[in-house]
C-alpha cells in the first residue's frame, strides 16, 4: 500500500518532467511561447531542453534550406513577346522570432512569398526584351551549317546587355528587402521554365518550318544544279568519245574502201574485159531471179554478154 502511494506522485512527477522536456535537432530553431508571448530568444543549438510543462509551449521551425515554387503565369516582355514564366526560389529563416511573430509558421511565410517574388519575376522580365530572359551572354550560338547565307540578317538575335543571370540577381535584390522583416534570408531565385504562349508557339512553329522547308529547297536546288552539271559533262564526254570513234570508223573504212578501190583497179588492169564480165554477172545476179521479166531493146548494153552467145564463147570469158 505505501509503495502504490510512493509510485503514483513519482509516476506524475516524470510526467511532468517529460512534458517539460524537448529535443532540438541540428535542422530545427526553437522559440518558447507562454500564453502566446515570446520568452526568451530562439534557440538555435541542437541537444535537450526543458521548459514549464502546460504553461510553456515549443514551436519548431527549420533552420535548413526550403523551397519556395511560384505558379507559371503569362508574363509579356518588353518587346511585346508573351511567355509563359516559372520560377523558384530557395529561403531559409535565419530569425525565428521576427519569423514567428510575422507570419507564425511556413504556410503563412509562402504565402509572404508569393505576394513578393512573382511580382519582382514579372516586373523584371517585362522590363527586358525576350532575348535578355532567355540567354545570358552574347556567346555564339552552336548552328548546324544549314543557314542560308543571309539568315542573320533576316532574323537577328539582338544583344543581351542584361541577361538572365543578372535578371534573377536584379529580382533577387528587389524581393530581398521586403523579407528582412520576416526573418527570411532569399538565398537564391532562379528561372526553372520559359515557353511561348500557345498563339505565339505555333507562329513560332510555323516560322521554324518555313526555314527548314527553305533550306531544304536551297539544298534540293544546288543539288539539282550538280547534276545538271554532272549530266553535262558527261553527255559532253559522250559526244567526244562517239566522235572520235565515229572519226576513227571513217578512217578505217576509207582506209578500206581505198585498198578495195586499188584492189580493183589492179583487177581491172590486168583484164579490163573479164572484170566488166564479173561486175555484170554482179548485177545479174542482184536485180534478177526465177520470176523476173525484163523487156529490152536488141541493141541494150545489159545483155551484151547474151546477144552472141555461144556455149564456151563469151567474150572475155575464155579465161574461164
Amino acid at each position: 500500500m505505501k509503495l502504490k502511494l510512493l509510485l503514483i506522485p513519482a509516476i506524475i512527477i516524470l510526467i511532468v518532467i517529460f512534458s517539460g522536456a524537448y529535443i532540438i535537432d541540428e535542422t530545427e530553431q526553437v522559440i518558447i511561447t507562454q500564453f502566446g508571448r515570446t520568452i526568451g530568444g530562439p534557440k538555435k543549438n541542437p541537444g535537450l531542453y526543458f521548459k514549464i510543462p502546460v504553461i510553456q509551449q515549443a514551436n519548431f521551425f527549420p533552420k535548413n534550406l526550403l523551397e519556395w515554387d511560384g505558379d507559371a503565369g503569362q508574363v509579356p516582355t518588353l518587346d511585346k513577346t508573351y511567355i509563359y514564366v516559372d520560377t523558384f526560389a530557395r529561403w531559409k529563416i535565419v530569425n525565428p522570432l521576427k519569423f514567428f511573430q510575422t507570419v507564425n509558421n511556413v504556410v503563412g511565410a509562402q504565402a509572404r512569398l508569393d505576394d513578393i517574388i512573382d511580382p519582382a519575376a514579372r516586373n523584371f522580365i517585362t522590363s527586358y526584351p525576350l532575348i535578355e530572359t532567355v540567354r545570358n551572354t552574347n556567346r555564339e550560338l552552336d548552328r548546324l551549317d544549314t543557314a542560308t547565307d543571309n539568315e542573320e540578317e533576316e532574323r537577328p538575335l539582338g544583344e543581351v546587355t542584361m541577361g538572365r543571370g543578372k535578371i534573377t540577381q536584379g529580382i533577387m535584390a528587389q524581393a530581398q528587402p521586403k523579407l528582412v522583416d520576416f526573418g527570411i534570408e532569399l538565398v537564391d531565385v532562379q528561372i526553372k521554365r520559359l515557353n511561348y504562349v500557345e498563339q505565339v508557339r505555333k507562329s513560332v512553329y510555323g516560322r521554324m518550318i518555313a526555314e527548314r522547308k527553305q533550306i531544304a529547297q536551297k539544298f534540293r536546288s544546288e543539288g539539282e544544279g550538280e547534276a545538271r552539271i554532272i549530266e553535262g559533262s558527261q553527255e559532253k564526254e559522250l559526244k567526244r568519245i562517239t566522235s572520235e570513234a565515229y572519226k576513227i570508223a571513217q578512217e578505217k573504212m576509207g582506209k578500206a574502201d581505198a585498198e578495195s578501190t586499188m584492189i580493183y583497179a589492179q583487177a581491172y588492169d590486168k583484164d579490163p574485159e573479164f572484170y566488166s564480165f564479173v561486175k555484170s554477172l554482179d548485177v545479174y545476179e542482184r536485180t534478177m531471179d526465177k520470176e523476173s521479166s525484163l523487156l529490152l531493146s536488141t541493141d541494150s548494153d545489159f545483155l551484151q554478154f547474151f546477144k552472141s552467145y555461144k556455149a564456151g564463147e563469151i567474150k572475155g570469158a575464155t579465161k574461164w
